[in-house]
C-alpha cells in the first residue's frame, strides 16, 4: 500500500510554517493517543502515522528533502519499513511538543499508580445569630470509615506495586509499549495482605470521631464549610475525602437578617412620636439606648452604624435599621376621644410634609445606601 503524503496526513499545506506544522501533530497526537483510544488498532496507526509525518517535516533537512523526492527520498531516516524510528523516538518528540511533560504512561514515562480517595461526608449545623456575628467554634461527633487497627497491606503482584499494567506489541516502527489501569488492583498497586475480623472487603470500620469546626464570623444561610481529611477515609491507604458542613441560620425572635444589615420593627405611640422619647433597641450582642427626636414621623428609618453583621470576608460590619412605626390605639376612652377631637382644629395636626420628610421610596433608597 502506497505510503500517504505528510502534509495531506498533519493537515497543513506545504508553505505552513514550523509552529503550524507543531500545532497540527499537537490535535492529531491528543487526538489518536493510544492512552485516549485503547485496543483501537485504528487509532493507534493514526497516531504513529502522525508521528512518522512529523519527524520528517519538523526537520529542516528532512523536509527539504521530502520536498524534492517524496518518500523515495527518505531511504532509511524516516519511519515505515526499513525506517529507523522506534517508539522511543516517537515518545521523545513529546518533549518538545508538550512542555517536557508528554503523554504518560509511555517508553517508561509512567503514570504511575492511582490513590484513592474516600467518600466526602455532609453534616447540617445551625446557628444563632449571636454565634454568626463572634464566629464560634463547634465539636461534633461524626461517624467515618477508617482503616482498621492491624489490616495491612502487599504490593500487588500483577503490577508490582506501580498500578499499570505494560503491553509491548510489535510493529512496523518497532516495539510499541502501551500502559494500563492493572485490572486486579484497579490503579492503586496494593492488596490486602491481612484483614481483621469485622471489618469490611477493604479492611475498614465505621468510627465515631469528634471534630472541631471553627466557623468563622459573618457566615450566612446555605454556605458550604469544608473540613479537609475529616470525611471517609479511603481503602489502600489512600487520601481521605472531606466534611461538608451545610451552615443552617436559625430565626432570631426580633431581628431580621438582610445580607450583612440587620432590621427591627419599632412600635412608638403617638404621644412619643409627639414627644420624643427614649427608647431600648436590641442588638444581637444586646440592648442599646437610642432618643427619638420630637415629631418624628411613622415609616422612618433610623441606621445605627457598625450594628449589623460582619462580612465573612473581613470586609466590616453591616448596619442596624430601626423602622419607626407609630401605634395607632383601637379603642378610645371618652376623654381620648374628645381629646382628639380638638386635636383636630388645631393646625400641628394636619399633615403638611415638607422636604425633609422622605416618601416611601425614598426611605426603601435609604435602606440600601
Amino acid at each position: 500500500m502506497s505510503k500517504r503524503d505528510y502534509y495531506e496526513i498533519l493537515g497543513v499545506s506545504k508553505s505552513a510554517t514550523a509552529k503550524e506544522i507543531k500545532k497540527a501533530y499537537r490535535s492529531l497526537a491528543v487526538k489518536y493517543h493510544p492512552d485516549k483510544n485503547p485496543d483501537n488498532p485504528t487509532a493507534e496507526e493514526k497516531f504513529k502515522e502522525a508521528a512518522e509525518a512529523y519527524d520528517v517535516l519538523s526537520s529542516a533537512e528532512k523536509k527539504q528533502r521530502y520536498d524534492q523526492f517524496g518518500h523515495a527520498g527518505m531511504g532509511g531516516s524516516a519511519g515505515g519499513p526499513g525506517g529507523g524510528m522506534n517508539m522511543d523516538d516517537i515518545f521523545s518528540q513529546f518533549g518538545d511538543i508538550f512542555g517536557g511533560g508528554g503523554f504518560g504512561g509511555f517508553g517508561g514515562g509512567g503514570r504511575g499508580r492511582r490513590v484513592m480517595k474516600g467518600t466526602n461526608l455532609r453534616i447540617r449545623l445551625s446557628l444563632n445569630l449571636l454565634e454568626v456575628s463572634q464566629g464560634v467554634e463547634k465539636k461534633i461527633k461524626v461517624s467515618r470509615l477508617v482503616n482498621s487497627d492491624g489490616v495491612t497491606f502487599t504490593s500487588c503482584k500483577s503490577c508490582n506495586g506501580s498500578g499499570q499494567v505494560t503491553r509491548v506489541s510489535n510493529t512496523i516502527l518497532g516495539q510499541m509499549q502501551t500502559q494500563s489501569t492493572c485490572p486486579n488492583c484497579n490503579g492503586n498497586g496494593k492488596s490486602i495482605d491481612n484483614r481483621p475480623s469485622g471489618t469490611d472487603a477493604n479492611g475498614m470500620i465505621k468510627e465515631t470521631e469528634t471534630v472541631e469546626i471553627k466557623i468563622p464570623a459573618g457566615v450566612e444561610d446555605g454556605m458550604q464549610l469544608k473540613v479537609s481529611g475529616k470525611g471517609n477515609a479511603a481503602p489502600f491507604e489512600g487520601v481521605n475525602g472531606d466534611l461538608i458542613v451545610l451552615i443552617s441560620i436559625e430565626e432570631h425572635d426580633k431581628l431580621i437578617r438582610d445580607g450583612q444589615n440587620l432590621h427591627f420593627d419599632h412600635y412608638i405611640s403617638f404621644a412619643d412620636a409627639a414627644l420624643g422619647a427614649s427608647v431600648e433597641i436590641p442588638t444581637v450582642t444586646g440592648k442599646v439606648k437610642i432618643k427619638l427626636e420630637e415629631g418624628i414621623q411613622s415609616g422612618k428609618i433610623l441606621r445605627l452604624k457598625g450594628k449589623g453583621l460582619p462580612s465573612v470576608n473581613g470586609y466590616g460590619n453591616g448596619d442596624l435599621l430601626i423602622h419607626i412605626n407609630t401605634w395607632t390605639p383601637q379603642k378610645l376612652s371618652k376623654e381620648e376621644k374628645k381629646f382628639f377631637e380638638n386635636c383636630k382644629k388645631s393646625d400641628n395636626f394636619k399633615p403638611n410634609p415638607t422636604h425633609k420628610d422622605k416618601s416611601f421610596f425614598d426611605r426603601v433608597k435609604e435602606m440600601f445606601n
